[in-house]
């Protein structure tokens, strides 16, 4: 073998290595007892809700859980997903909470149109309380009234209870134009929490699903390539989720430890109100009156804020132990999109490797091919053309093997080649009959290299004999006596099927060659005549002789009648004389010695100086 071939299985075998290497670092394997324990945990939270995207909530976390479920495929993905949307909507629950308390705590500051519709609705509340309690009045009075009465009554109740309806309109009116107005975040939170509270979270989302994900165990390297760039962009996603809860926690943890520390820091004032509401319990004497009730205030003040401090502690670390839930879930679902990646990670390595065994093994035909036909003489053109042969059909067998490892087996397979072959057929159709035809030509009643043929009316000797094309080197028309042009002429092998050819070598290629001349008006053509047809016949009995032993042999198997090789003569008149022609057999690679002989006798006989013939040696 040479360099290059010895390089060319280095890098193949070096290809496989690394396959192999692939194959083995991305083998399937067993889960960890606490993956399975993680992907099958059951959710601990409330049932699952679904809600819009408003500024005033956070609501991401629910969102973001319900457009990753869609991703899910598996039932340990549905699990999974199921379990990240209970978790997200509980965190959206608490941010809810969370949200009344702040915007109760922090109240933003009023603009006057903002003050002045404050005004009204606490008016408007004022006056419906009243409309309220006169109703209730009426209605006792009602109970206790005596008859004569009650219809009175009645009426007046009426009456109040339309009242109160007009009022709450105009409360409403006034809540709702202080809402418009931004000074009303809690009714605000409050309609958007019931907005959560009735959207209707059974109804699934579409399923975003990539179909091509479960192809992650085809055979097929398209398949597998398609399944491995689904499952990548899925974890994308997922990742993407995972990461927007993990820095949501970390936020939430920034705002409890500063909660934590601003509780440390009024630790102090918490326990002067504990001592100072303990006194005012045990009837503890105070200096006035006045004192007494700001101290109690001051108190109770106190004490509330405390409350209210420790349950946004609390509700903080529930929501930080939400988001780190729903970051561990995100975690355990993208381990399993992981093990689906990684086997077809695995099987694409493996189409990979069984297409550069393909490969290799061509290589190796190849190099045993041209092993085998290496002591074969180059100039044997019917060898060379069997290896070329052999060669394609084995890099054909390899291109249709990958082709197949790429794309599979069609699911109609009989009906895709059936049309594939009729297509070919007529696109190839040349092709395939210069083929076939080579096959005809290679035959026992073909033609080989050295043979003299015409073909579509060119005349010449055969110098290669392809698979696809037969070439001539041209000598003219076999009637005439040319000498080759030295051009070369190329006929696609379609010829021994669709047309016709002549083969004029027989076993020893014999062919009729022709003299002309011209016997000049003086003289006696008789005698001349005479004499150069014992001429020729003498000069060419040996070659009759042998071209007609030969021609019985080979009509013989026919049936048929054998041919005569005697010289013909004709004579025709002509204004300058009478022109004579001779027809004789000689050999192909003779006749310009035989020509040039005959033409010299001929001149001589002519001349009245009759050249001795010498006998014609048969070559064999």
């Amino acid at each position: 073998m040479k360099l290059r071939h010895w390089i060319t299985a280095g890098v193949l075998l070096l290809l496989m290595a690394l396959a192999i290497t692939g194959l083995l670092r991305t083998r399937e394997q067993k889960p960890s007892a606490e993956s399975e324990e993680s992907a099958r945990a059951p959710a601990k939270r409330l049932q699952a809700r679904g809600a819009a995207q408003r500024p005033l909530v956070d609501q991401r976390p629910l969102l973001t859980a319900r457009r990753v479920a869609a991703l899910a495929a598996t039932p340990e993905e549905q699990t999974l997903a199921h379990q990240a949307e209970k978790v997200g909507d509980h965190e959206v629950d608490l941010a809810f909470f969370d949200a009344l308390r702040t915007a109760e705590e922090n109240p933003p500051p009023l603009s006057p149109e903002a003050k002045q519709l404050a005004e009204r609705k606490n008016k408007a509340a004022l006056t419906l309380k009243d409309d309220q309690e006169s109703v209730t009045q009426l209605t006792r009075k009602l109970a206790a009234a005596p008859d004569s009465q009650k219809d009175n009554l009645q009426d007046q109740i009426d009456v109040a209870k339309a009242q109160m309806d007009l009022d709450q309109d105009e409360l409403d009116d006034a809540s709702e134009d202080l809402e418009q107005a931004g000074g009303d975040l809690q009714s605000k939170i409050k309609r958007l929490k019931a907005e959560h509270d009735a959207t209707d979270h059974d109804v699934p989302a579409a399923s975003a699903v990539n179909p091509y994900e479960q192809q992650y165990r085809a055979h097929t390297m398209l398949a597998l390539f398609r399944a491995w760039k689904a499952l990548r962009e899925k974890k994308a996603l997922i990742e993407q989720a995972r990461q927007e809860a993990a820095d949501k926690a970390q936020r939430l943890r920034q705002r409890h430890t500063m909660l934590a520390a601003q509780v440390e820091r009024e630790k102090a004032s918490r326990d002067a109100a504990k001592q100072h509401a303990k006194g005012f319990a045990t009837g503890a004497k105070t200096s006035s009156r006045d004192e007494s009730k700001a101290g109690a205030q001051s108190a109770l003040d106190s004490l509330k804020q405390y409350s209210r401090d420790q349950k946004n502690l609390a509700d903080l670390g529930r929501r930080i132990q939400d988001e780190q839930e729903l970051v561990d879930t995100y975690t355990s679902w993208i381990g399993l999109v992981e093990v689906r990646q990684r086997a077809a990670l695995h099987n694409l390595i493996e189409s990979l490797l069984w297409i550069l065994v393909v490969v290799l093994v061509v290589y190796l035909a190849h190099r045993l091919i041209d092993r085998l036909f290496g002591g074969v003489h180059p100039e044997n053109k019917r060898v060379d053309t069997l290896r070329s042969v052999i060669k394609f059909a084995a890099e054909l067998l390899g291109a249709i093997v990958i082709l197949f490892i790429v794309f599979g087996m069609p699911s109609e397979t009989t009906t895709i080649l059936g049309l594939a072959g009729a297509g070919l057929t007529v696109a190839s159709k040349d092709v395939i009959m210069a083929f076939f035809g080579w096959f005809l030509l290679m035959g026992r009643n073909g033609i080989r290299v050295g043979d003299w043929v015409e073909i579509d009316g060119v005349g010449g000797e055969v110098i290669e004999i392809g698979l696809l094309k037969t070439v001539l080197l041209e000598t003219g028309n076999w009637a005439d006596a040319g000498h080759p042009t030295g051009r070369r002429v190329s006929f696609v092998n379609s010829f021994a099927i669709e047309g016709h050819y002549f083969n004029f070598s027989t076993s020893g290629q014999w062919m009729w060659d022709e003299l002309q001349l011209t016997i000049p008006a003086d003289q006696d053509p008789y005698a001349i005549v005479d004499g150069l047809q014992k001429l020729v016949a003498k000069d060419t009995e040996a070659n009759a002789k042998k071209a007609e032993q030969e021609w019985q042999h080979t009509t013989s198997r026919y049936h048929v009648q054998a041919f005569s090789a005697e010289p013909a003569i004709n004579v025709r008149p002509s204004g300058s004389g009478v022109e004579v022609r001779v027809r004789y057999i000689t050999r192909a690679y003779e006749r310009h010695e035989t020509r040039k002989r005959l033409y010299e006798e001929v001149v001589a006989m002519m001349r009245g100086k009759p050249a001795e013939l010498k006998p014609v040696e048969l070559k064999q």
